[in-house]
């Protein structure tokens, strides 16, 4: 525990408490839903008593958030750290309870979906905002990569728990009942957010100051930040290889049908593959990419820069070379840890930036805002692609690579324009 307090260089074992609330936070929130749409997506099914594609629609109005996080940032910004978490795992804690005891109706999920996609427009961004609030300036990249790794951590270790429950214990009521367990889990966490995390920005300036600031002047001062941030060039640098990167992990999820087409694999040889390749991968690259990013690289953009570059290096020699079932796994495992490398400190350049502390959260709204915009058309485009090339989904795969070579080009150099940016920034 000491040394992962010198490492992010925290204040104290109440200052990692709060850390690590704000990381569960980022986890939990999820955990009773979303989180189960990949292991028990037909149990979602019954439970909520929907069809594909109902259910489909609920996650894609759960989507609706990253229209929203733009404005989000001024509610980060507004509000601190602690009170946007604490708002929005209540919110969550109720919402999942009226799921779970009074099976609703379809129309009431869908309005319980976008109740859910608006929180996370502002909460996810607080999240980011708290890895910044308590990690030292020059290890922001270290306190993204863990929230990356411990997130799916835990996402692993609650679908692993609940998947070894229901092999002895089968039945609708043990999953509803596991969902309601974890939903439970909001209220000791948010005890230890009130207790662990602190006011911060400019929620926090009264009791600083003898001056009685106006709700008014809070609210202005906070759309001043969100334009503050808006016209920062920097910004914008960091969200377009923040979006390339995103492209990219989705591209990755991809890798495992295309190997199974091409070499003809069976479901259980593709599954194991799958855990490795998009699920173990997450856990363990997280730290080492915070490592890498603040010890070696000593920024997180310079990494992002070299990442995205093997990325498109490994992708061309998947495309553009016959190499065989082995060496196709080898350049897949390449092309996933250099996806990972890069998505475990997605937003950690904006947090390197010299931006005011009560003005950060706006700034992860407007990463997140362009990092995770990619969900709302790569899918379609892909599956589009895939549709259209039915019985040689192989051509399909080369294309969407061939796109991911150039995205992940793109997202490097602007990653190198922002590197360069950085350097002009200190020397002036």
């Amino acid at each position: 525990m000491n040394k992962m307090i010198d490492k992010l260089g925290l204040e104290n074992k109440q200052a990692l408490i709060g850390f690590l609330s704000v990381i569960t936070a980022g986890q939990l929130i999820y955990s009773g839903f979303e989180a189960f749409k990949g292991t028990f997506y037909n149990l979602l099914l019954e439970v909520l008593n929907v069809s594909n594609a109902e259910l489909g629609a609920i996650f894609g109005l759960i989507g609706i958030s990253v229209f929203f996080y733009i404005p989000g940032g001024w509610i980060n910004n507004r509000f601190s750290i602690r009170s946007i978490l604490i708002f929005g795992l209540a919110v969550r804690f109720i919402t999942m309870c009226i799921i779970v005891f009074f099976t609703p109706s379809f129309a009431v999920l869908k309005v319980i979906a976008v109740i859910w996609g608006l929180i996370d427009a502002f909460f996810w961004p607080a999240v980011l905002n708290g890895v910044i609030f308590f990690t030292d300036d020059k290890k922001k990249a270290l306190g993204f990569g863990l929230l990356e790794s411990i997130r799916r951590a835990q996402e692993m270790l609650m679908n692993l728990l609940l998947v070894g429950i229901m092999a002895l214990i089968s039945g609708i009521i043990v999953f509803k009942g596991g969902m309601f367990v974890y939903n439970l889990l909001i209220i000791p966490l948010i005890l230890l957010i009130i207790k662990y995390v602190p006011k911060n920005g400019i929620a926090k300036e009264d009791s600083e100051t003898t001056v009685n600031i106006s709700q008014k002047e809070k609210a202005l001062d906070a759309l001043k930040g969100l334009v503050y941030v808006l016209l920062q060039p920097r910004v914008w640098l960091a969200s377009v290889s923040a979006m390339s990167i995103y492209w990219c992990y989705i591209i990755l999820i991809y890798s495992v049908p295309y190997l199974q087409s091409l070499y003809k694999l069976s479901t259980a040889q593709t599954a194991l593959f799958g855990i490795l390749n998009t699920g173990l991968m997450g856990v363990f690259i997280g730290v080492i990419a915070g490592v890498i990013s603040d010890f070696v690289f000593k920024s997180s953009s310079k990494m992002i820069c070299v990442a995205l570059l093997f990325s498109s290096i490994t992708l061309a020699c998947v495309v553009f070379f016959d190499t065989g079932l082995i060496m196709s796994i080898i350049l897949i495992f390449a092309f996933s840890v250099t996806t990972f490398l890069s998505k475990s400190v997605i937003l950690a350049p904006i947090a390197e930036f010299k931006i005011p502390e009560k003005y950060t959260g706006s700034a992860m709204s407007v990463g997140s805002f362009t990092a995770y915009a990619p969900i709302f058309w790569v899918y379609t485009m892909n599956g589009s692609l895939l549709d259209h090339y039915a019985g040689h989904e192989i051509d399909a795969y080369n294309i969407i690579f061939k796109i991911g070579i150039i995205v992940a080009l793109i997202g490097s150099f602007a990653a190198l324009l922002l590197q360069l940016l950085n350097k002009k920034y200190k020397s002036a």
